[in-house]
C-alpha cells in the first residue's frame, strides 16, 4: 500500500510539474503576443497625422475585426492595455524576463502605476515575493511604494537610518483586520486582530518579516516588561519589535519604546544580529511630540500611524504627501546653517 501511495505521488508530481510548465509557456507566449500587438498599434498610429483621433478610431475598428476573428478578449480596453504595455516596456529584453516571471494579469495592473519607479518596484516585488494577483492589486491600491517613499527624504540619505527606510511604511493600512471604523479600541483587541490575520499583517509589513512572539517578556533584576509583537527581518538581519497604541502618540510611549529597544538589544539580540528596530504603531501622531523626542535622532526608532479602513486613493495620497512634508520640514530644521553639501544629490 505504501509503495502504491509513493508511486501515485510520483506520477502526480510529474503531471503537476508538466502542467505548470505548460501554463508558464502559454503565459509567456500570450504576454509576448500582447506586447507585439501593442508595438504594432503604436507603429500604425504614428503614421496618422492626428494621432489621438486616429488611434482611437484605429483601435475601435481593430477591436471589431479581432473579436469577429477570435472572440472575446480584444475589446477596446484590452487593446489600449496592449498599447500601454509596449509603451511602458519598449525594451524587448526586459519583456522576455517579464514573460517568464509575471502573468498578464500581474502586468496589466503594474502598467497602471503612476511612475517608472513605482512600476519597477511592483515588478521586482511581485517577482521576489511571489505575490498573487490579488496581493499585487492590494499593494497598488494602498500605494505601497509611495508609503515607503514617504520616509525617504534627501536629508536622511546620509544617515544609517536610511538603511531601514525601505522597510518602514507610514501609514500602515489594516483594513483586513475589519476593525470598527470609529470608536475606542483596546490595544489587546488590536493585537488579537493582528494575530488572527497574521499572514495578511506580514504582507502589509513588507518583505523579509517573520513572526517571533506576542507579549514577549523581558526582565530585569526587579521588573518584567512585555513587548506586544516581536518579528525578525532576515533581510535587515535584526529583530523588529512593535508596540501597539490605540490612542495618540505621547512622549511616554516614545520613552517606553526607547527603553524596550535598549533592553532587547542587551537581553535578546544575538551576536550576529544588527541593532533592534522599534516601531510604535499608533492611531495618530502629534508631530510636535515626534519633533522633540528621541525619534528625531535615533536610528532605531520609528512611529507610524495605522488606518482601520482602506482610505480613498485621494485621501491616501494626501496623507502620504503630508507625512513627507512634515519629515522634510523636520530634517530641514536639523540641517547645518551653511547649506547643503555640494555632493548631496
Amino acid at each position: 500500500m505504501n509503495e502504491l501511495t509513493t508511486f501515485h505521488a510520483d506520477i502526480k508530481a510529474i503531471l503537476e510539474q508538466a502542467r505548470g510548465k505548460a501554463r508558464s509557456a502559454v503565459n509567456a507566449a500570450m504576454v509576448e503576443a500582447y506586447w507585439l500587438i501593442g508595438r504594432r498599434i503604436v507603429q500604425e498610429e504614428q503614421q496618422g497625422q492626428h494621432k489621438a483621433q486616429y488611434g482611437t478610431r484605429l483601435m475601435e475598428e481593430l477591436s471589431i475585426a479581432l473579436t469577429a476573428d477570435f472572440g472575446k478578449g480584444f475589446s477596446y480596453a484590452n487593446l489600449y492595455n496592449f498599447r500601454q504595455f509596449y509603451r511602458v516596456f519598449p525594451d524587448q529584453q526586459i519583456l522576455y524576463t517579464l514573460c517568464r516571471e509575471l502573468s498578464w494579469s500581474h502586468l496589466r495592473l503594474i502598467i497602471r502605476a503612476d511612475s517608472p519607479q513605482a512600476i519597477e518596484y511592483y515588478c521586482n516585488e511581485a517577482r521576489e515575493q511571489n505575490w498573487t494577483v490579488r496581493q499585487l492589486e492590494r499593494h497598488i491600491r494602498t500605494k505601497d511604494y509611495q508609503r515607503l517613499l514617504s520616509n525617504q527624504v534627501e536629508a536622511s540619505k546620509t544617515t544609517a537610518k536610511a538603511a531601514h527606510l525601505d522597510f518602514i511604511k507610514d501609514p500602515y493600512v489594516l483594513e483586513f483586520l475589519q476593525l470598527p471604523e470609529t470608536g475606542q479600541l483596546r490595544e489587546s483587541e488590536l493585537e488579537q486582530a493582528i494575530i488572527d490575520e497574521l499572514q495578511k499583517f506580514l504582507l502589509e509589513l513588507g518583505k523579509g518579516f517573520s513572526f517571533v512572539a506576542r507579549q514577549m517578556r523581558i526582565s530585569t533584576e526587579t521588573s518584567h516588561f512585555f513587548i506586544d509583537l516581536v518579528f525578525y527581518n532576515y533581510l535587515l538581519k535584526c529583530f523588529v519589535i512593535i508596540d501597539l497604541k490605540t490612542g495618540k502618540l505621547t512622549h511616554q510611549d516614545i520613552g517606553q519604546m526607547d527603553m524596550y529597544v535598549r533592553m532587547f538589544d542587551d537581553l535578546k539580540r544575538g551576536e550576529d544580529d544588527n541593532p533592534t528596530i522599534g516601531i510604535i504603531l499608533c492611531d495618530s501622531k502629534d508631530e510636535t511630540v515626534v519633533k522633540y523626542s528621541v525619534i528625531q535622532e535615533s536610528q532605531q526608532l520609528f512611529a507610524s500611524k495605522y488606518r482601520r479602513i482602506l482610505p480613498t486613493e485621494e485621501e491616501l495620497i494626501a496623507e502620504i504627501e503630508r507625512e513627507k512634508r512634515l519629515i522634510g520640514g523636520r530634517n530641514n530644521e536639523c540641517a547645518p546653517s551653511g547649506g547643503p553639501d555640494e555632493n548631496t544629490p
